[in-house]
Protein backbone atom coordinates (compact mmCIF):
# COMPACT_ATOMS: atom_id res chain seq x y z
CA UNK A 1 0.00 0.00 0.00
CA UNK A 2 1.41 3.26 -0.67
CA UNK A 3 1.21 5.64 2.18
CA UNK A 4 2.58 9.04 0.22
CA UNK A 5 -0.77 9.63 -0.56
CA UNK A 6 -1.52 9.44 3.21
CA UNK A 7 1.03 11.67 5.07
CA UNK A 8 -0.28 15.10 3.83
CA UNK A 9 -3.59 14.12 4.67
CA UNK A 10 -2.46 13.48 8.66
CA UNK A 11 -0.06 16.34 8.86
CA UNK A 12 -2.90 18.66 7.74
CA UNK A 13 -5.13 16.45 10.79
CA UNK A 14 -2.50 17.02 13.03
CA UNK A 15 -1.96 20.60 11.89
CA UNK A 16 -5.63 20.94 13.11
CA UNK A 17 -5.77 19.07 16.44
CA UNK A 18 -2.78 21.14 17.26
CA UNK A 19 -4.65 24.65 16.46
CA UNK A 20 -7.75 23.61 17.85
CA UNK A 21 -5.58 22.92 21.04
CA UNK A 22 -4.09 26.00 21.40
CA UNK A 23 -7.13 27.60 20.83
CA UNK A 24 -9.21 25.76 23.62
CA UNK A 25 -5.83 26.41 25.54
CA UNK A 26 -5.38 30.24 25.16
CA UNK A 27 -9.44 30.48 25.32
CA UNK A 28 -9.36 29.54 28.99
CA UNK A 29 -6.37 31.66 29.75
CA UNK A 30 -3.81 29.21 30.61
CA UNK A 31 -0.77 28.71 28.56
CA UNK A 32 2.91 28.34 28.57
CA UNK A 33 6.22 29.71 26.66
CA UNK A 34 10.05 28.83 27.18
CA UNK A 35 11.85 32.02 27.17
CA UNK A 36 15.80 31.91 26.99
CA UNK A 37 15.77 28.68 29.11
CA UNK A 38 13.86 29.81 31.79
CA UNK A 39 10.14 28.12 32.24
CA UNK A 40 7.47 30.64 32.73
CA UNK A 41 3.66 29.95 33.34
CA UNK A 42 1.21 33.04 32.52
CA UNK A 43 -2.39 31.90 33.58
CA UNK A 44 -4.89 34.16 34.95
CA UNK A 45 -3.82 34.06 38.51
CA UNK A 46 -0.40 36.06 37.28
CA UNK A 47 0.37 39.58 37.33
CA UNK A 48 -2.56 41.30 36.04
CA UNK A 49 -2.21 44.43 33.45
CA UNK A 50 -3.66 46.69 36.51
CA UNK A 51 -0.55 45.43 38.94
CA UNK A 52 1.85 46.25 36.41
CA UNK A 53 0.52 49.80 35.90
CA UNK A 54 0.70 49.93 39.61
CA UNK A 55 3.63 49.08 40.45
CA UNK A 56 4.68 51.45 37.67
CA UNK A 57 3.31 53.99 39.44
CA UNK A 58 4.36 53.32 42.91
CA UNK A 59 8.15 52.96 41.30
CA UNK A 60 7.59 56.47 39.85
CA UNK A 61 5.77 58.17 42.76
CA UNK A 62 8.71 56.86 45.18
CA UNK A 63 11.62 57.59 43.36
CA UNK A 64 12.53 61.37 41.78
CA UNK A 65 14.55 60.10 38.39
CA UNK A 66 13.27 56.51 37.04
CA UNK A 67 14.54 54.84 33.83
CA UNK A 68 12.69 51.56 32.34
CA UNK A 69 15.75 50.13 31.00
CA UNK A 70 17.05 47.11 28.57
CA UNK A 71 20.65 46.26 29.47
CA UNK A 72 21.26 45.39 26.06
CA UNK A 73 19.52 48.69 24.98
CA UNK A 74 22.17 51.70 23.32
CA UNK A 75 19.26 54.37 24.25
CA UNK A 76 19.26 53.07 27.48
CA UNK A 77 22.82 53.60 27.41
CA UNK A 78 22.44 56.73 26.57
CA UNK A 79 20.01 58.35 29.35
CA UNK A 80 21.63 56.32 32.10
CA UNK A 81 25.23 58.17 30.73
CA UNK A 82 23.85 61.29 30.70
CA UNK A 83 22.45 61.30 34.56
CA UNK A 84 25.70 60.30 35.44
CA UNK A 85 27.46 63.28 33.39
CA UNK A 86 24.80 65.25 35.45
CA UNK A 87 25.42 63.44 38.59
CA UNK A 88 21.92 62.68 39.71
CA UNK A 89 20.67 60.02 41.24
CA UNK A 90 18.17 57.28 39.46
CA UNK A 91 16.31 54.36 39.73
CA UNK A 92 16.74 51.58 36.86
CA UNK A 93 14.21 49.14 36.61
CA UNK A 94 15.58 46.62 34.04
CA UNK A 95 12.70 44.76 32.48
CA UNK A 96 14.90 41.92 30.42
CA UNK A 97 15.76 41.48 33.98
CA UNK A 98 12.76 41.47 35.63
CA UNK A 99 9.87 38.78 35.70
CA UNK A 100 6.98 40.99 34.71
CA UNK A 101 9.37 42.70 32.25
CA UNK A 102 7.19 42.14 29.32
CA UNK A 103 3.53 43.17 30.90
CA UNK A 104 5.50 45.99 32.94
CA UNK A 105 6.61 47.08 29.38
CA UNK A 106 3.04 46.77 27.79
CA UNK A 107 1.73 49.04 31.27
CA UNK A 108 4.48 51.96 29.67
CA UNK A 109 2.52 51.48 26.39
CA UNK A 110 -0.51 51.96 28.18
CA UNK A 111 0.53 54.74 30.32
CA UNK A 112 3.13 56.57 28.21
CA UNK A 113 2.01 55.81 24.42
CA UNK A 114 5.28 54.64 23.72
CA UNK A 115 6.60 51.32 24.22
CA UNK A 116 9.83 51.64 23.38
CA UNK A 117 12.82 51.70 25.86
CA UNK A 118 14.01 53.36 27.69
CA UNK A 119 10.79 54.83 29.25
CA UNK A 120 12.28 58.07 31.40
CA UNK A 121 10.44 59.87 34.21
CA UNK A 122 11.11 62.90 36.02
CA UNK A 123 9.02 64.19 38.90
CA UNK A 124 6.28 61.50 37.98
CA UNK A 125 5.86 62.67 34.59
CA UNK A 126 7.54 60.60 31.56
CA UNK A 127 10.08 63.36 29.79
CA UNK A 128 10.24 60.20 26.83
CA UNK A 129 13.37 57.81 25.67
CA UNK A 130 17.05 58.25 25.37
CA UNK A 131 17.37 61.16 22.94
CA UNK A 132 14.83 63.04 24.53
CA UNK A 133 16.63 62.99 27.43
CA UNK A 134 19.71 63.47 25.79
CA UNK A 135 18.10 66.45 24.08
CA UNK A 136 16.71 67.91 27.35
CA UNK A 137 20.14 68.00 28.78
CA UNK A 138 21.88 69.82 25.80
CA UNK A 139 18.96 72.44 25.40
CA UNK A 140 19.58 73.35 29.38
CA UNK A 141 15.84 71.46 30.40
CA UNK A 142 16.94 68.38 31.97
CA UNK A 143 18.42 69.87 35.30
CA UNK A 144 15.51 72.71 36.10
CA UNK A 145 13.44 69.39 35.97
CA UNK A 146 15.56 67.46 38.31
CA UNK A 147 16.16 70.37 41.02
CA UNK A 148 12.01 71.05 41.14
CA UNK A 149 12.82 67.11 43.06
CA UNK A 150 16.05 67.49 44.05
CA UNK A 151 15.38 66.54 48.09
CA UNK A 152 14.00 63.13 46.60
CA UNK A 153 17.30 62.43 44.19
CA UNK A 154 19.80 63.15 47.14
CA UNK A 155 18.41 60.62 49.06
CA UNK A 156 20.97 57.62 49.23
CA UNK A 157 19.47 54.06 50.15
CA UNK A 158 18.15 54.42 46.12
CA UNK A 159 18.46 50.59 45.04
CA UNK A 160 18.85 51.65 41.41
CA UNK A 161 22.27 52.80 39.59
CA UNK A 162 23.03 56.32 40.06
CA UNK A 163 25.77 58.53 40.54
CA UNK A 164 26.31 60.39 44.10
CA UNK A 165 24.10 63.35 45.26
CA UNK A 166 22.95 65.54 42.56
CA UNK A 167 24.57 68.51 42.45
CA UNK A 168 23.18 71.84 40.16
CA UNK A 169 26.02 72.68 37.96
CA UNK A 170 25.24 76.23 38.58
Amino acid sequence: MDTSILRPALSLQLDVLLIMSLQLVSSIGVFSFQRMGNFTSSTSAGQSSAACVQYVQEVVTQNCVVIFSKTTCPYCKMAKNVFNEIGANYKVVELDEHNDGRRLQEALAQMTGARTVPRVFINGNCIGGGSDTKQLHQQGKLVPLIEQCAPCCAASGSDGSGSGQFESAK
